[in-house]
């Protein structure tokens, strides 16, 4: 029996060889995904630069809509970092809050220290002073004007107390700190103004309601803002849309161009709003430096964190984008082909 020849007209196929349909196919695939990218990414160039453009050729009505968002944007901006300017006067705050722990009259000044010493490890505290009985007597002397009465008196009657100065103003945390520092040895008595605390905390709180609250509206304000300027680009480009409608061009295709042109304003706006709240904290240092040296503080003001600038800008162009695609979204259903 013969074995199969292959001849010339019948070609021998190599063993493990892919078969050139399929590499065919898979190239023919690759080449169809960079194509469709590079499109993708050509259609996202051309729409950033036609509302770039189109921004551009209209300089005083784009300046004034990125002004209002600024001014909208550093308003709750500029009012938190105030509050927090002011939240770091908690020397201050804290000195109001202090904790007054009177020892027993036996009391001495090695104890004192030691028990200083010991309080001053606690979590919540941020310093600890030791008065002694002589120390105390003589600033009661000072401050009374009964200097000559108090020295017929045989002994000293003021015992030694200690000042801790809370590390955080918390009403709940200062009583529970209150409790753990009263029931230590040797202390007779611990005194706290809990009403000033409770005066301040609630003055912090209305702070920051009122900043929130004013956060909220001027939010819905600059999405009103946003909405109604692309609501204006898209009437005024209606029959532009209703052609590339017309011809078949997406939602998608339409909205794009007015969602970068929201985010360009939200970012012009952010950036306004750093430059604007960095100008005016350090317009308004020079007054509040000239104020505290009449107290004898060295207080001012800090600037704009460059976290907290870039949170603004962040959420500046969320708010455009946002306020865009609510436009769009509202009248793009109106935009049919005629």
């Amino acid at each position: 029996m013969c074995s199969a020849r292959v001849t010339p007209d019948q070609p021998g196929e190599r063993v493990g060889a892919t078969a050139k349909h399929q590499v065919d196919a898979t190239l023919s695939d690759n080449r169809g995904f960079r194509n469709q990218l590079r499109a993708w990414l050509e259609n996202h160039r051309a729409s950033l630069q036609d509302s770039t453009g189109r921004l551009v050729r209209q300089p005083l009505s784009s300046f004034f809509t990125c002004l209002v968002m600024a001014v909208a944007l550093s308003l709750p901006m500029g009012l938190a970092l105030l509050l927090e300017n002011v939240s770091q006067l908690g020397g201050s705050w804290q000195r109001a809050a202090q904790i007054s722990l009177f020892l027993e009259l036996d009391a001495g000044d090695t104890y004192g220290e030691l028990l200083r010493e010991e309080i001053i490890k606690y979590e919540n505290v941020a310093e600890a002073q030791w008065i002694s009985r002589e120390q105390a007597l003589a600033e009661f002397q000072e401050q009374s004007g009964l200097g000559e009465a108090l020295r017929e008196l045989p002994d000293n009657p003021l015992p030694g107390s200690i000042l801790v100065t809370p590390e955080i103003i918390d009403k709940d945390a200062l009583v529970a700190l209150l409790d753990e520092l009263k029931a230590m040895p040797q202390v007779q008595q611990a005194q706290l103004d809990l009403m000033w605390i409770e005066r301040l905390a609630a003055i912090l709180h209305m702070g920051e309601n009122f900043i929130f609250a004013l956060s909220v509206l001027l939010v819905a304000a600059l999405l009103l803002v946003v909405g109604n300027t692309i609501r204006l680009h898209i009437e005024n480009r209606r029959i532009e849309i209703e052609v590339i409608k017309l011809v078949g061009g997406t939602d998608g295709y339409v909205r794009r161009p007015f969602l970068y042109m929201g985010v360009l304003y939200g970012f012009a706006g952010g950036v306004l709003a750093w430059l604007l709240l960095a100008f005016g904290l350090d317009w308004l240092n020079g007054s509040v430096v000239e104020l505290a040296q009449l107290y004898g503080s060295e207080f001012s003001l800090s600037g704009v964190p460059v976290e907290d600038g870039f949170s603004l800008l962040l959420g500046a162009v969320l708010l455009g984008y946002i306020g865009a695609w609510l436009a769009v979204a509202r009248h793009l259903r109106e935009l049919l082909p005629r």
